[in-house]
């Protein structure tokens, strides 16, 4: 008998007939001998027409309210799944994030999981039900105020709950089969990886692959966790994401995402303290920095470019411009239509040649380079949006992920 937290989401829990099917999904699991904690996401779109209703209610932030809100498409979906569950002569008990006992900071619409508590998760498994609890959400014990985590919190939910009850796996069920080499939707001879590490996984996460959370990967590492990701759909094979894998790939996987600008401070004075004032206001601001270039100085000027997330985009230009005329710098421009391209792979360590083949393969394509960053299993470059399809494509084929051979 093993135990196991599944989490489904928001698509396969989309309609009446998708729950029932995740029900009965689960019930087998149960009737086979298996602990089941089932995490669930709200219905299909029901977040995002919370959101535009509240923008229709008030032009205004009210970030307590808004959690309130948000937090009440989970509660729905564990409701109905516990019905549905019910129904197929399953004990099951559906619980909100705080009643499972998740405790987050105090900070609305992007908590972080601090501690679980899973008391009553426990009782209610060691009386025999399966029990539901509603992703994306939890309390905190500072204030005693609801709060949500973010944008595929409840995939965190998941890997947290999964960490706290010292479960087999985390079982993430989603529309895909699983983690693909690349995005499956823009390249046809995608395929699936049966195994990826934890290392190789967050990194994929944190390029743009929207299969899985950064935060549930960390989870998942730190813990000792093993990830399975899967399909609700179909009883197809998927992918294990855990800390070791039978190979060392060279290229586990190519990602890229699309939802970044470039921003670029020109004319920078090259001096000490220079780059802490640009940054640390950025990061007052809330904004998150991902690469960063500082190009090579000349007669004491440099300039300085790095990308941030698009949401992000009006929040970094408008401080970027009050920090340029405070330290004298030229001036800022705006680069809105990039994508970030990634290759990922733990063999990268040991192979001479990965980056320099990536750079011929994207100049043979036509694909210019703006930007690079890299670490020890990851190289990053910052292209224009309109070459993604080819530099993915390009690349894939490259380095053998379509299942043929690796160019020399």
């Amino acid at each position: 008998m093993s135990l196991v937290v599944q989490k489904y989401g928001g698509t396969s829990v989309g309609d009446a007939s998708r729950i029932r099917n995740v029900a009965s999904r689960v019930a087998v699991r149960h009737q086979a001998g298996d602990d089941v904690v089932v995490i669930v996401s709200a219905m299909g779109s029901t977040t995002d027409d919370l959101l535009q209703l509240s923008a229709d209610v008030s032009p205004n932030e009210h970030p307590r309210e808004m959690d309130m809100l948000l937090t009440a498409g989970e509660r729905i979906s564990m409701a109905l799944m516990a019905m549905a569950i019910q129904d197929l002569d399953v004990e099951a008990m559906s619980l909100t994030g705080s009643q499972a006992g998740i405790l987050t900071d105090t900070t609305h619409g992007g908590a972080k999981i601090q501690d679980i508590r899973p008391f009553r998760v426990r009782e209610a498994l060691d009386a025999g039900r399966v029990v539901i609890v509603a992703g994306f959400q939890g309390v905190s014990p500072d204030t005693k105020e609801i709060t949500t985590l973010g944008r595929g919190g409840s995939d965190a939910t998941a890997a947290a709950m999964a960490a706290a009850l010292g479960a087999d796996a985390c079982e993430i069920y989603t529309d895909v089969d699983g983690v693909f080499t690349a995005d499956p939707r823009i390249i046809d001879s995608a395929r699936r990886i049966e195994e990826i590490s934890f290392e190789e996984m967050l990194e994929l996460a944190a390029a743009g692959a929207r299969v899985l959370m950064p935060r549930a990967v960390e989870f998942g590492m730190r813990f000792g966790v093993p990830i399975y990701v899967a399909s609700s759909y179909r009883d197809a094979p998927g992918t294990w994401v855990k800390e070791k894998t039978m190979e060392q790939a060279i290229v586990r996987g190519i990602a890229h995402d699309t939802s970044a600008t470039k921003i670029t401070v020109h004319g920078v004075p090259d001096r000490p303290g220079v780059a802490a004032a640009l940054f640390e206001p950025l990061a007052s601001e809330g904004v998150s920095v991902d690469m960063i270039v500082q190009n090579v100085s000349e007669r004491g000027i440099t300039d300085i470019s790095f990308t941030v997330p698009r949401e992000h985009a009006e929040v970094a230009r408008t401080t970027a411009e009050t920090v340029a005329s405070e330290i004298g710098a030229a001036g800022v421009d705006v680069a809105p239509n990039i994508a970030r391209l990634s290759i990922v792979g733990s063999g990268m360590r040991a192979e001479p040649g990965v980056a320099a083949t990536m750079f011929r393969e994207l100049a043979d394509a036509g694909v210019n380079i703006d930007m690079i960053s890299t670490s020890s299993i990851r190289v990053s470059c910052v292209i224009d949006e309109s070459d993604v399809e080819r530099a993915v494509e390009c690349l894939h084929r490259a380095f053998g992920l379509d299942g043929g051979t690796p160019d020399e």
